[in-house]
């Protein structure tokens, strides 16, 4: 399946359900199986795993993705290797059945060099860790790992040794970021036709619907855009329209809640709900956003 067809699905779900987190986490599940597994995989692990849900673990607890902070370490060990650290906010991971595990293999000077491994979910000394304090976009769930000498065959390897940083978890982000434009999207929908029907009909709430739903109109023609780019391998050539569409995003938040505050008169869980979960996704990785915005601005500045 296409990005843009799984990114489709998922504004379709969000919109018709007003669940985030469960277009996210339908979403999430398609597009590991797409971006690690058939794009990295040999033919052995492509039939193993892609008829499971693989979740990815890069995150560690206090230092989230940072390639400088992180600390699990795979060391060869006769025919394999054993893995040991912690991961976090591993997304699906309570329902998964191999876990894609980041690990640094070597270090040269100061930098870190990471692979990939196919770790299953029986391995011994995997342990799964429960996350209750973290309950943002249900019903999606989230687990900590702790690899504990984990033991995997060299076959377990994913991708070339040394690399999966660059080639993986830095364009993965990128991956998320514009499949999950769609998802925004559906949340977008599900608030247009939430205040519509619970709003009042004055001139003035008529007039910010309005203004709410050409701006929901521009968003979705940029998100159709990314993820058609995706497709092609050009998302590189929408960096920029990315960006952009996280700060459009945030807009629309503000002039949605604006619209909600002057002219829906009664209090609604649903609206309310897809407000929290707008703001828990817009938060996610916020600080590389924000550099990667910075840079474009720094771009035109001529710096």
């Amino acid at each position: 399946m296409s990005y843009a067809a799984i990114a489709r699905e998922e504004a379709v779900l969000v919109e018709r359900t007003g669940l985030l987190g469960e277009g996210s986490s339908s979403a999430g599940r398609q597009v590991v199986a797409r971006f690690f597994i058939e794009g990295f995989g040999t033919a052995e692990q492509r039939a193993a795993w892609l008829p499971h849900l693989a979740s990815v673990a890069i995150s560690e607890p206090r230092v989230g993705a940072h390639p400088k902070l992180l600390t699990t370490r795979a060391e060869a060990d006769g025919d394999g290797y054993r893995i040991f650290g912690e991961k976090a906010w591993v997304t699906n991971g309570p329902f998964a059945r191999v876990f894609i595990v980041l690990a640094v293999t070597a270090t040269e000077g100061a930098r870190k060099r990471y692979s990939a491994f196919l770790v299953p979910r029986d391995t011994v000394g995997l342990s799964i860790k429960e996350m209750p304090e973290y309950r943002a976009l249900a019903p999606s769930r989230h687990c900590g790992l702790l690899l504990d000498g984990c033991h995997v065959p060299r076959s377990a390897q994913l991708g070339p040794t040394g690399t999966a940083y660059e080639a993986m978890a830095l364009p993965f982000r990128d991956v998320e970021d514009a499949v999950g434009t769609l998802g925004l999207l559906g949340a977008f929908r599900f608030l247009l036709a939430r205040f519509a029907a619970s709003g009042q009909s004055v001139d003035a709430a008529t007039l910010s619907l309005g203004g709410l739903a050409a701006l929901t109109a521009v968003y979705a023609e940029a998100a159709d855009a990314v993820v058609a780019a995706l497709d092609a391998g050009e998302l590189q050539h929408k960096a920029a329209a990315l960006v952009g569409l996280r700060v459009l995003a945030a807009e629309l938040v503000q002039r949605a809640r604006a619209h909600r505050d002057e002219f829906v008169p009664d209090a609604d869980a649903a609206i309310e709900r897809v407000f929290g979960d707008l703001e828990t996704s817009l938060s996610v990785a916020r600080g590389p956003r924000q550099a990667r915005q910075a840079r474009l601005g720094a771009q035109l500045a001529g710096r």
